[in-house]
Formats: C-alpha cells, structure tokens, sequence
C-alpha cells in the first residue's frame, strides 16, 4: 500500500465516522428528552467532520476516488436526516417549505454530478464558493433549530429560522450557478 492510499483513509474515516453519527443524533433527537443539545453538538461534530475531511484530504494531498465518491454521500446523509427531524419536530409549513426546497436542490445537484461525469465534463460542476457558504449557514441553523425545543418565543429559535432561510436562498442561488455551468451540457436537444 502506498503512502498516499494509506494517508487517504483519514479523511475517509473522517467522513465515515459523519455517517455513524447520524444514527445517534437522530436517537438522541427522537427518544431522548431534554437532550437537544447533545443531538445538536453530535450534529455539530458531523458538520465539522465536513470541513476537517476536505483541509485533511488537500493538506495531505490524499484524496481518493472513493473519498470523493463518499463525502457528498454522507453530507446529504447528514443534512437530510437532520432536516427531517427539524421539520418534524417544528412541524410549521415555515420550515416544511424551505426544508423541501434544500432537498430538492440537493437531489438535482447530486443528479448533475452524476451526469456529467458520465459526459466527461464533472469539473464543470465543482463545488462553489456560494455553495460552501450555504453549507456553513445551513449547519449553523439547523444546529441551533436542534439545540432548541421548538418555542415561538425563543429568540434562538427565529435567529435559526432566519438563518434557515438566508441557507435556503443560497441553496437556491448555488444551484442556479451549477445549472449555468452545465447549460450546455444539459439542453434538452443533446
């Protein structure tokens, strides 16, 4: 095994242990009462596994095909599982709205990767600047919408809503960018 595969598996298990995460901060949030935080700051931890796998991959210049294959996985994974816990437990169409938005941003752009790299033409959809800031706003938010019961009069609760939507509109505004890079390859006459 070479240097470079053997230093690849830490931002791999990095990125593993993000996906093993999800089971418990989803038992914590579900079966666990007053608990929130902790299901907050094991959310917190994936979120920031997020960051420290990719530093980790560049700064030792491992990456792998499977890295690659597996960090957007389990960052949907991730964000989907939280999302459907939020919405839940808020149950408000003001949160169902936007969270359905994020989803379906998300398969879409997951569904563009994956065309064009069967076309040859992935580098066109690398990840974006807007799209690393809507990551950093959306797991802030829905850190702090997990961290708090649902109360209409908490503070933190409209301060996470109002960074839930500033996501959003990112996401929004991500995807738009995405879809411009691959307008060509995406026309419906191709």
């Amino acid at each position: 095994m070479s240097v470079r595969k053997f230093l690849a598996w830490i931002p791999n298990s990095l990125t593993i242990i993000r996906i093993g995460l999800i089971p418990i901060f989803v038992y914590i949030s579900l079966f666990s009462e007053n608990l929130d935080w902790v299901a907050a700051l094991l959310f917190a931890i994936a979120a920031l596994t997020d960051w420290l796998d990719g530093f980790t991959a560049r700064a030792l210049d491992a990456t792998s095909r499977f890295g690659k294959f597996l960090d957007p996985v389990a960052d949907k994974l991730v964000v989907l599982s939280a999302l459907v816990i939020v919405i839940g437990q808020y149950g408000t169409i003001w949160l169902t709205i936007p969270g359905i938005i994020v989803v379906c941003r998300e398969l879409l752009i997951s569904a563009l990767r994956e065309w064009m790299a069967e076309i040859g033409q992935s580098g066109s959809v690398n990840v974006t600047f807007v799209a690393k800031i809507k990551t950093a706003v959306q797991m802030v938010a829905i850190t702090m919408l997990l961290a708090n019961p649902p109360s209409i009069d908490d503070p933190l609760v409209w301060v996470a809503i109002v960074l839930f939507y500033v996501a959003t509109l990112l996401t929004v505004w991500s995807m738009a960018i995405y879809l411009w890079h691959a307008r060509h390859a995406i026309h419906p006459l191709h």
